[in-house]
Parts: C-alpha cells; structure tokens; sequence
C-alpha cells in the first residue's frame, strides 16, 4: 500500500556534519559531530545570536549548496520513491527553493514535493500533506509530530538530540536502520 513519507532535510537527507566545516572556517574552532551536544549552535561560537544570525543568514545558500548527502540516504530515498510519495518538509526558508531544488536535482533525488516552511514547526505541515511517517533529526520535532500526528517517527540519531523519546518515535543511527523499520512497518 502506498504511503506518505514527510522527511526532513538538514541532518537527515544531508549528512548531520554539513555545517561543520563551515563553522570551523568563520570561528576559527576545530569542532567534530562529537562536540555538538544541542540543537542550537550559538553556545559553540564566541559572537551573540544577532550575529549568529546574520552569519547563519549570509552563508546558508552555500552551507545548503555544498552539504553532502548522508551515508545510505540516496539509495534508500531512491528505493522507497518507487512505491511510496516522498514530501520533504524543511524549516529553510521558501527564499531558498531555488537552492534546495537544484541540490536534489544535482543530487539525483527525485521527490513528490517540497516543503520550505521558515519554522521548525513541522506540525501543521505533516498534517497539510497528510504524511504516514516522519523522518527527522531535531528531538523535539520528533516528539511534536508523532505527539499532534499519531504517527511513527524516525529520529535520526546524533549527539544533540539524546533527550529521551516516547514509544512511536523510533531512533535509528542511519538510512539502512530506517529502511530496516520502515519495512517491517509495511508488513
């Protein structure tokens, strides 16, 4: 049967280490997966989050430009395109469609739909589309969406979204794991 896939972008379809580089460049840090233990990237960098922010501003065309797939995630993504409706929901901007549509073409990443909503609240767009199953790697979008939803979600593990899940949102370490559950579920 047909299903509905909403799946988020940064740190799920891209590698959760995109970012990294590019923080190392600007901060003059030397920082790996490893020292990231929250979501919020402020407390690593010695400026405030005004300035954070308009770096993050200035430098996310490039950042999402240049982020490379997660390991396994083309083939998976590629695998399920041919039975199931794939809808990427993001929190980038809707100024940024043009970017994040040439890297999945760039990419070979076909798709159903894209969803740029400016917010982390991914609820109300999982809801809009309908979707049967999240993927995600923000903790506590994770809980949200299966929480409001009623649906199984992915989460994608890392070291900043350890906080402890509830049953329904499922953590995997990468794409062959999430394949692994998706296909049981199925069954």
């Amino acid at each position: 049967m047909k299903k509905r896939f909403g799946i988020d972008i940064d740190g799920t379809v891209t590698c959760p280490t995109s970012m990294i580089p590019f923080l190392n460049s600007a901060f003059n840090l030397n920082l790996t997966l490893g020292d990231i233990k929250e979501y919020d990237l402020t407390p690593l960098v010695d400026i405030s989050e005004e300035e954070f922010a308009t770096w993050f501003k200035e430098n996310e065309p490039l950042i999402y430009r240049e982020s490379p797939l997660a390991n396994g995630a083309k083939e998976i993504l590629t695998k399920w395109k041919h039975n199931h409706e794939i809808f990427f929901i993001s929190a980038r901007g809707s100024h940024l469609q043009q970017i994040t549509e040439e890297w999945f073409l760039q990419n070979a990443l076909d798709f159903d739909h894209i969803e740029l909503i400016g917010t982390h609240d991914k609820v109300e767009a999982a809801k809009k589309f309908k979707v049967d199953i999240f993927f995600e790697d923000k903790h506590d979008n994770a809980v949200m969406i299966h929480q409001a939803c009623q649906i199984p979600v992915i989460l994608f593990d890392t070291p900043y979204n350890q906080d402890p899940i509830p049953d329904g949102v499922i953590r995997v370490r990468n794409w062959q794991e999430a394949n692994q559950w998706v296909t049981s579920w199925l069954k």
